[in-house]
């Protein structure tokens, strides 16, 4: 067979795994069907996802979860306000041993694992949260020091609480910037909540099988960087983010009134991973421009901004990136 036969049976044999996977998680986590594809999305393009919702909507079971059903090794940190950045990244201790001579030893921190839940990331101070920058972008730590390299994969799902809370840290837009999606979690509706009900308030649970290994995710994310992806998808991905740039030049009147900062680089690039992956568990070999309408939001919402003045009329990013795509001519027809 040539490389595109190749490359087709792959992606069949992947479309079949991922429907077993999505299958398991939903199980658990039930009458989410989007959040558990933007969650798997982040996971396959080798990102991070950054899950929003008020406590109590099971953003902590997903990611249990999901971890369990890849084959991942999880880890937990509970982010308070005393949280300090060793009691993520690790330490070195002086270890005295047997014969009296000491010696500095590095105790790993939790961030040493494959996926890492960061629950009420905003929980804690802006010092702490900065303590996983480098992790996210760079797969790797300096500790006293000493480049030290983490897991592959390595995927942060990071929990946070509406920034409307007391106690709330807003993340910075660094930060934000590296996480792939930003995965919003809302109430169930009412068939949902009663499902949720009768499957968790039982004697027991049905333990969730593992689909996936470490190693076949890996070779997952090396086949969908090898998916194939339209000019016409990549022109309506570029003509989309430069749109809400008020600096582009092509920027319309509304985006350069209203938005304090727009969308860089990276979520251009975030778009052309995260369209493929949704093609991908929709059984589909290709992405299309319904993928990128679907993607925009969760792209795009965290890595802009609006200004004040927009913040006081009532604007809202969601409208905004609406009249975006309304206004992309390869993406009108579609949406």
């Amino acid at each position: 067979m040539g490389d595109a036969d190749n490359l087709l049976a792959e992606i069949e044999t992947l479309e079949d795994r991922l429907s077993a996977a999505k299958a398991e998680i939903t199980r658990r986590f039930i009458g989410q069907e989007r959040v558990v594809d933007l969650t798997l999305a982040a996971l396959l393009c080798g990102g991070h996802g950054l899950l929003i919702g008020l406590p109590g909507l099971g953003k902590t079971r997903l990611v249990e979860t999901v971890g369990t059903v890849m084959g991942l090794e999880s880890k937990r940190v509970q982010f308070t306000p005393d949280l300090m950045p060793a009691d993520i990244l690790g330490s070195e201790v002086l270890e005295t041993s047997a014969d009296g001579s000491r010696a500095f030893k590095f105790m790993e921190g939790p961030v040493f694992c494959q996926l890492l839940m960061a629950d009420e990331i905003n929980r804690a101070s802006p010092r702490t949260q900065s303590a996983l920058l480098q992790a996210m972008q760079e797969q790797q730590v300096s500790v006293a020091g000493q480049e030290r390299d983490l897991a592959k994969p390595f995927h942060v799902l990071a929990t946070q609480n509406p920034i409307e809370q007391e106690g709330t840290y807003p993340l910075p837009e660094a930060q934000l910037d590296r996480f792939l999606v930003r995965i919003d979690v809302g109430y169930p509706d009412l068939a949902t909540e009663r499902q949720i009900l009768l499957a968790t308030t039982g004697v027991s649970e049905k333990a969730v099988q593992t689909i996936f290994s470490a190693q076949e995710l890996l070779a997952a994310q090396a086949v969908l960087r090898r998916m194939p992806v339209g000019e016409d998808v990549m022109e309506s991905i570029l003509d989309l983010v430069r749109a809400l740039r008020p600096d582009e030049a092509g920027a319309s009147e509304r985006v350069r009134e209203t938005v304090a900062w727009g969308p860089g680089p990276r979520a251009s690039q975030a778009l052309m991973l995260t369209v493929r992956a949704r093609a991908l568990l929709q059984g589909r070999l290709a992405p299309d421009a319904s993928d990128v309408i679907a993607m925009a939001k969760p792209v795009l919402k965290h890595r802009m901004a609006l200004n004040f003045a927009a913040l006081a009329r009532g604007e809202s990013l969601d409208s905004l990136i609406e009249a975006g795509i309304a206004e992309t001519a390869r993406l009108k027809d579609v949406a």
